[in-house]
């Protein structure tokens, strides 16, 4: 991997890097070092190890994998979001992991990038997520809704299915839509063009959003618009 040069924008984001590979530990803080906006705080080799190391260490961002020995990274990153909401996790996985990540999106997690994820994407996706936008993309949503698909049949599907179709059914039609677009991976001046909405507009939308369906973050609200149609 090559390093990232480029001006930092805002405040520096700090980082933790939780792999139980050494290798890949090694290849992300070289990585994102060459970024003058990131700096790598804390690194653990399991989840165990990260609920130690990483609330002491200030990060902003912690960079998750979810198969670890000793602790794995769902039930690691459960315990550091109760603990402080404010934090921010990306799973790192791959897609033969999908229903491990619609578990980590449901627990909180900010979004999910492929280990393999060019460094100039790596950059953008930790800021936005630090910036308080989960990174959900078009092939994210597409493994999502495969894997809500697969649950659907399940009687736990079948139960997030029926709260989720009640929880949308209190929604007005104009926030129905923008859950839709949300749920399609657009940001909101995406959004605010698709539907001839002024961007300040928009937010007010999601921001009701988060009230009216009691989630904290856009992916839940992708979860939740994919469960309906499950």
């Amino acid at each position: 991997m090559g390093l990232v040069t480029g001006a930092s924008s805002g405040a520096e984001v700090r980082l933790a890097v939780v792999d139980d590979d050494p290798m890949v530990r090694a290849a992300l803080k070289m990585m994102l070092g060459g970024d003058s906006g990131l700096s790598v705080v804390a690194e653990a080799g399991d989840g165990e190890e990260a609920l130690r190391v990483v609330p002491a260490s200030g990060a902003d961002v912690v960079l998750m994998d979810i198969r670890m020995p000793v602790r794995d990274g769902l039930s690691a990153t459960e315990e550091l979001l109760a603990a402080d909401p404010g934090l921010k996790v990306i799973v790192l996985t791959t897609f033969d992991t999908d229903d491990m990540v619609l578990r980590a999106l449901r627990l909180g997690a900010a979004g999910f990038l492929l280990k393999d994820t060019p460094p100039a994407r790596l950059v953008e996706a930790i800021r936005t997520v630090a910036a308080g936008q989960p990174m959900l993309s078009p092939s994210v949503t597409a493994q999502l809704i495969a894997a809500v698909t697969r649950s659907g049949g399940s009687a736990d599907g079948q139960d997030r299915t029926r709260s989720a179709r009640v929880a949308l059914d209190a929604l007005t039609d104009r926030e129905r839509d923008v859950a839709d677009a949300v749920a399609r991976g657009l940001s909101n001046a995406e959004i605010a063009a698709e539907l001839y909405m002024g961007v300040p507009t928009v937010k007010t939308h999601v921001g009701r959003l988060f009230t009216k369906l009691g989630v904290e973050n856009r992916v839940q609200v992708a979860i939740l618009v994919h469960d309906a149609q499950a």
